[in-house]
């Protein structure tokens, strides 16, 4: 189905941080300094796969959390610390302090956003979708609180398939946002018909390139090619397995091959790295034809979060996620919805 004509506002992708080096006792220093100043503040860190080494070993050490967005939002949920500190980019923060209105949210930078999120504006998104009020509002979880609000459901890369199909199956029309990759790859799979699309993509998923991985897998043809959904549609096709962060990180510790092409975050070599320490590792391509090398594989509002900060934060303080009472009722509500249907899958 043709989608209505949408303008996409311009994104403004900034530089990749750079952070000064830490040997390994001032790293290890830094850390018990942080443990100490979450103590104090009755705070947990969840960090989504993405960011840094550093921060991911300091939450699974501190008993926080390490995940994709949508057990990162699990996570949140159910935990009896009076401050949440994300480590990932603004959404997140976001859906931390909808599910959680009555705790502080903290992140280590609130200028980590995300090109999803920047290209779907509320006003123009809710414009969008009065022109289809027949259609379920399906958003991706890389959305702010005010997009949510417009939604019927939520999903993450992880359940999006199986929700789109139950929606499908029960005759809904969908319309999708705001990643037209993953939405593409999602109607494929769960024959939903007639989908309509949001125009936007993400910046470092947008930079792989089939051509150019074609020549890194005849360089290398014992490797699995892994493929995040947000990835154009020609990479999704030389995939051997597509999925979310999760199920890449348990491809690469299941599947027999030594080797493999990753098309994603380069953050995520961390935990692949430490569940499988054995396996080669290398990063699918952001060069050759038609590359601009934007991203070069690491999201640079990721990158954003780093010791550094997050202990700047937790001894000075900072400016808490905030989200109004009138989006978050509404907000709440998709965020549940896929919450719910999650927990039902698993029941079964």
């Amino acid at each position: 189905m043709s989608a209505a004509t949408v303008t996409l506002p311009p994104i403004s992708i900034p530089p990749h941080p750079t952070w000064p080096a830490l040997t390994a006792a001032q790293k290890g220093a830094l850390k018990q300094r942080i443990r100490a100043l979450m103590q104090q503040r009755d705070a947990v860190l969840v960090a989504h796969y993405y960011t840094d080494g550093d921060l991911q070993e300091l939450a699974e050490e501190s008993g926080g959390c390490v995940a994709d967005s949508l057990e990162m939002a699990r996570f949140g949920s159910v935990q009896q610390a009076r401050t949440l500190v994300v480590c990932g980019v603004r959404f997140m923060g976001e859906t931390a302090k909808i599910l959680n209105p009555e705790k502080e949210v903290l992140m280590p930078d609130l200028r980590a956003s995300c090109s999803l999120d920047d290209g779907c504006p509320a006003a123009l998104f809710a414009h969008f979708c009065d022109q289809y009020p027949e259609h379920t509002v399906v958003v991706y979880a890389n959305t702010s609180a005010a997009v949510k609000a417009r939604a019927d459901w939520m999903v993450t890369s992880g359940i999006a398939l199986p929700i789109v199909k139950h929606l499908s199956e029960r005759g809904e029309k969908i319309l999708w946002a705001p990643d037209r990759h993953l939405g593409r790859y999602v109607e494929k799979l769960s024959g939903a018909q007639d989908m309509v699309f949001w125009p936007g993509s993400c910046v470092v998923h947008e930079e792989f390139k089939s051509v150019a991985l074609e020549r890194l897998r005849r360089l290398h043809p014992e490797a699995a090619v892994l493929v995040h959904p947000e990835s154009p549609e020609s990479v999704i096709a030389l995939a051997d397995v597509v999925g979310s962060t999760t199920a890449l990180i348990k491809a690469v510790t299941e599947l027999p091959n030594e080797t493999f092409i990753v098309a994603t975050d380069g953050g995520i070599f961390h935990k692949m790295q430490q569940l499988a320490p054995q396996k080669r590792l290398l990063e699918a391509p952001t060069a050759g034809e038609g590359a601009t090398c934007v991203s070069c594989a690491h999201c640079p509002w990721m990158g954003m979060n780093s010791l550094h900060n997050l202990a700047t934060l937790l001894e000075q303080g900072g400016q808490p996620i905030e989200v109004s009472a009138e989006i978050r009722e509404k907000a709440v509500i998709p965020i549940r919805r896929m919450l719910d249907f999650a927990a039902a899958q698993k029941r079964v």
